[in-house]
């Protein structure tokens, strides 16, 4: 299938490559393709099933847009921005609640449940929970250097899903504009988070309340997901077409909140011994690396769907 077929598509100098798309029988095997796709049996399955469509499309969307690398990007930078935030939010409230071991104990309870690890190792050394200008200096120009660079590479990652040529992208000041955007709606949600898990625990709310509870996490997940699919790109995509990755993501990153203590807990009990804080690192950004690879899947599959649509990614890139 040629260029023309796909109608006026922009590359930028990384060439993303031919979407594999459903092609003609006498067409099979045929072309620059990913091998497996081109098998008569999974263009049959494409060709019937819409699912199966989207679910090869987001893969090979994956594979051209080399989002395994920018999920790493992002993975990377993640986990240099939650040490200096936790530094800042500990400092802060070291400040505020000097004299309020309750309130303190609260926080803490909130921090076990939304930050894997981290919330454990509060928990271990209530002391952290101090004072100090000089800490919060370097953490807030650490997190914002470090969250910065994560919104940036997000855009980046985001503009490769729309195949937005390079000479079409926002310029630094804009990125940079967007990036502080993203760090503040980004925090204020996680304080949202920590505060309805804190007052879960004060109120000790039953099993049914506490699943509701989930639920309104789940969905502020699925609105600031769906707001940086919609804001954080130089496409234009519209509110209705990211929503479906929106909520895939929404729901998934809301799952390894609750459960990311669990998950790291066992990749990081056998070697917590013999590596000590090495541990705690490899626990740590596996679990970030999940929630970016989740986030980009999730992009991806909003690409498939409207490629499925339209045939060509042209609306969204030229709106």
């Amino acid at each position: 299938m040629g260029p023309d077929a796909l109608g006026e598509r922009r590359y930028s100098p990384i060439d993303f490559g031919e979407p594999v798309r459903p092609i003609k029988p006498s067409m099979k095997g045929t072309g620059p393709q990913m091998p497996w796709t081109t098998t008569n049996k999974v263009v049959d399955l494409r060709e019937k099933s819409a699912a199966v469509d989207v679910f090869v499309g987001t893969l090979d969307g994956w594979r051209r847009h080399l989002s395994g690398r920018n999920a790493s990007v992002l993975s990377l930078f993640g986990f240099l921005t939650i040490f200096p935030l936790l530094l800042v939010a500990t400092t802060i409230l070291g400040f505020v609640l000097e004299d309020n071991e309750e309130l303190q104990q609260r926080i803490i309870d909130g921090a076990l449940e939304n930050v894997p690890v981290l919330g454990e190792q509060l928990a271990d050394d209530p002391a952290a929970l101090t004072g100090s200008v000089g800490a919060l200096a370097i953490g807030l120009l650490t997190a914002l250097w470090s969250s910065t660079k994560a919104f940036v590479g997000l855009q980046l990652a985001l503009d490769d899903v729309w195949e937005i040529h390079v000479d079409n992208r926002a310029g630094l000041a804009i990125q940079r504009g967007r990036a502080l955007i993203g760090i503040l709606i980004i925090g204020a949600a996680q304080l949202g988070s920590v505060a309805i898990v804190t007052l879960a625990n004060r109120a000790a709310v039953d099993a049914a309340s506490r699943v509701l509870l989930l639920g309104l996490s789940g969905a502020v997940n699925i609105l600031i997901i769906a707001a940086m699919f919609r804001f954080l790109t130089s496409a234009q995509p519209t509110w209705r077409e990211v929503i479906p990755g929106a909520v895939a993501a929404g729901v998934i990153s809301t799952i390894l909140q609750q459960f990311g203590t669990a998950i790291v807990r066992k990749i990081t009990e056998d070697a917590t011994e013999t590596y000590g804080n090495f541990a705690l690192v490899l626990g740590l950004i596996t679990w970030i690396g999940l929630v970016a690879i989740t986030v980009l899947m999730a992009a991806e599959m909003n690409a498939a769907l409207i490629w499925r649509r339209d045939g060509s990614l042209a609306k969204v890139q030229n709106s």
